[in-house]
């Protein structure tokens, strides 16, 4: 057994999460903080339409990041559990036979079904990029370069799409510092690029969208090398591939979620944009900048439950109640702590910090506040993301759906009844009144899970990993 799947199997649960997380809070804190930086890029050209641009792109790079999602969190959560039920004492050998085919073959599928779906939706989005850029909200001055951006991102979608798949595939085997180590390679490529294309050559936001997916090319790279030289059980050759009814249901029905999640977030993002659209430019640049501010303690929250999936996967695939209750609970703990102490530090300085990218009075003043709402957002968002987490590693299909489209079916009356009532308030607050009611659900759901939790993996998935062995060895003969 390698050094990594003994964190999956075997060591103590703290060392286990902080071997695990620690690398993709890491990981993603330094993705923020290049956010953060890159509007810093953009800013610097004192231009309020582009900063507006990079706030009206962001439901399409959700959008394109979901496409990844389906297959790496689909199929990355199988192969963990695969890894589990391989692993598992009970389990006769052509089981773990069979699961050890099963894996290569959910890898296989992972990779190419996401590079041919980063395709259609690639050339569909430079197709209709000024549509799409008019439909998230831009108009005026900020229409061109919202589109410039999208269509820049549409480019790149076979290989930003491949980048998040390969990235979860990497950690269902327990190498989050190789996931890391590929999330801090891109993020360092897309500086450099981000210096090249926006202060040097003066392309704007077309020069950041640029930048995105080449700097997501190092990515890829980095992911299939270790995946081809260092992974113990996945194999990415396109001999494994396969699309049985099982595999579809599993990957699809796991990764749906994920989708789902992004497709209710980018109408809750148009319903806002909408709205606040009517208040000026101002407002929507002040939300994109408090957006990627506060998303440095969200961010470190993520890269707990993110991190611990494979772990919650692999226990509950070898049937290790114990482990898999105390990887939630640890998670928790951290994520508490995690949010308690970042968000006060962020919550503290939140004037100053806003002032770094604006000079705009009424972008720092509408900012501001809009900062102190998503930071009280991030007091629920970290459990809420938790309890999809352990519904999508254990295979809950029906309870990670319900929790990825209730936000959005939540938000819209909020926001419009808040619009409504309060003004630009009641917009402002709607989020995180939101983000409430979606942890309180996630609670309900997550206490009548607890059978669900105990209880065994997919038979469907046993049957099919054993009925692999089979397959491949027909395959040999003839």
């Amino acid at each position: 057994m390698s050094s990594n799947r003994t964190y999956l199997a075997s060591a103590p649960i703290w060392r286990s999460l902080v071997h695990l997380c620690v690398p993709m809070v890491a990981g993603f804190s330094v993705g923020v903080v290049y956010n953060i930086i890159n509007a810093g890029f953009i800013g610097a050209l004192h231009s309020t339409p582009l900063l507006a641009a990079l706030t009206f792109s962001l439901p399409v790079f959700a959008l394109v990041m979901a496409i990844g999602g389906v297959f790496g969190v689909g199929g990355g959560t199988f192969v963990s559990r695969l890894l589990g039920m391989q692993d598992d004492p009970d389990a006769d050998q052509a089981s773990a036979a069979g699961a050890a085919t099963r894996i290569k073959q959910v890898s296989s599928f992972t990779l190419w079904g996401a590079l041919a779906a980063g395709v259609v939706i690639g050339v569909l989005g430079v197709i209709f990029a000024v549509p799409l850029a008019t439909a998230v909200g831009a108009s005026g001055a900020s229409l061109e370069p919202t589109a410039l951006y999208i269509g820049a991102m549409f480019g790149f979608a076979p290989v930003l799409v491949a980048a998040f798949a390969l990235e979860q595939l990497v950690r269902a085997e327990g190498a989050a510092v190789a996931s890391m180590t590929g999330l801090i390679a891109s993020t360092v490529a897309n500086l450099v690029l981000d210096v090249l294309f926006i202060l040097v050559l003066g392309w704007g936001v077309l020069g950041a969208g640029i930048a995105l997916g080449l700097s997501n090319v190092v990515t890829v790279g980095y992911y299939i090398w270790w995946l081809t030289k260092k992974s113990s059980a996945v194999s990415l050759a396109p001999r494994h591939f396969r699309a049985d009814p099982e595999m579809l249901k599993t990957v699809f029905g796991v990764g749906a979620s994920e989708l789902l999640m992004s497709s209710f977030l980018i109408v809750t993002t148009l319903v806002m944009n909408w709205i606040a659209i009517a208040y000026g430019d101002a407002l929507l640049a002040a939300m994109g900048v408090a957006l990627r501010i506060v998303q440095l303690p969200e961010m470190i929250c993520m890269g707990v439950f993110m991190g611990a999936i494979p772990l919650f996967a692999y226990a509950y695939g070898a049937r290790n109640h114990a482990r898999l209750r105390g990887a939630i609970v640890g998670s928790a703990v951290a994520i508490a702590g995690i949010t308690l102490v970042f968000s006060s530090i962020v919550f503290l300085f939140r004037d100053q910090v806003f002032a770094l990218f604006s000079a705009d009075p009424s972008v720092i003043a509408d900012g501001t506040l809009i900062l102190t709402a998503m930071l009280i957002s991030t007091l629920f968002n970290g459990f809420t993301g938790l309890v999809i987490a352990v519904f999508q590693a254990t295979e809950q299909i029906r309870n990670a759906t319900i929790m990825a489209v209730s936000q959005g079916i939540l938000f819209i009356p909020v926001v419009l009844v808040g619009n409504a009532v309060f003004g630009l308030n009641g917009v402002i607050w709607a989020m995180t009144a939101t983000e409430l009611l979606t942890f309180a659900l996630g609670a309900v759901l997550f206490l009548g899970s607890r059978k669900a939790l105990a209880s065994a993996p997919s038979q469907d998935a046993v049957a099919a990993a054993s009925a692999a062995v089979a397959e491949e060895g027909a395959a040999v003969t003839a």
